[in-house]
């Protein structure tokens, strides 16, 4: 595992040794004992540029590393250049990591491209569309926020917590709206979760004040 991740580190400066050490080959010796070499070069950057690295993101997010990763993701010179599916993961981690910043301009910047590129599965889109809504929410802008929730829960949301989360925001809005049945609906949904994150406990027990006082 730790050969295939360093060939991925260098699969780049790797291939480009390849393609020099090619053309030496057939200038010496001729095309085909060349071969071998232009085809690893070219597969060699191929690869880099068409899937890159984000296999090598994996193990320093796990452990928190925030600076390795932006290093790992700063080798993409070309993001447009990646497959579509793999382009889209890659803007979803750097809308990510711009919110952890509180940078929710270049966020959500960032995570409108992933959406729009699609998520490998439906369920990393719906988290996607789910941060997208809690930003028009803070914003204030409540309509779209609505909208990116909605695609959120529809699409299916992969944890619990997040999905509570989901039903609360809902319940929010719906409240805002004066629609206080359908507010009550998501409030309950987002109850019979179970969340175990103090934040989302804390929030369930904040709008358990108003809305027992609210009729319908």
């Amino acid at each position: 595992m730790k050969f295939y991740n360093l060939l991925i580190k260098y699969r780049f400066w790797l291939g480009i040794l390849a393609i020099v050490l090619a053309i030496a080959v057939n200038i010496n010796s001729g095309f085909w004992p060349s071969f071998v070499l232009y085809f690893v070069g070219v597969i060699a950057l191929f690869s880099h540029f068409f899937i890159g690295p984000m296999r090598l993101i994996q193990e320093p997010m796990e452990r928190g590393e925030v600076e390795e990763v932006e290093k790992i993701l700063a080798t993409i010179w070309f993001p447009n250049l990646l497959y579509k599916p793999v382009r889209s993961t890659y803007y979803t981690i750097k809308g990510n990591l711009a919110m952890m910043k509180q940078d929710f301009d270049s966020a959500e910047k960032h995570l409108k491209k992933s959406s729009s590129l699609g998520a490998p599965m439906p369920e990393a889109e719906g988290a996607n569309k789910l941060q997208l809504g809690m930003m028009a929410m803070q914003k204030g802008n409540l309509k779209e926020a609505e909208g990116y929730v909605r695609a959120a829960i529809r699409l299916g949301i992969s944890d619990k917590e997040s999905e509570a989360v989901a039903y609360l925001s809902m319940c929010q809005i719906f409240m805002n709206k004066r629609e206080f049945r359908a507010a009550k609906d998501y409030f309950r949904r987002a109850k019979a979760l179970k969340p175990k994150t103090k934040q989302v406990i804390d929030q369930i027990k904040e709008i358990e004040k108003y809305i027992s006082r609210i009729p319908g």
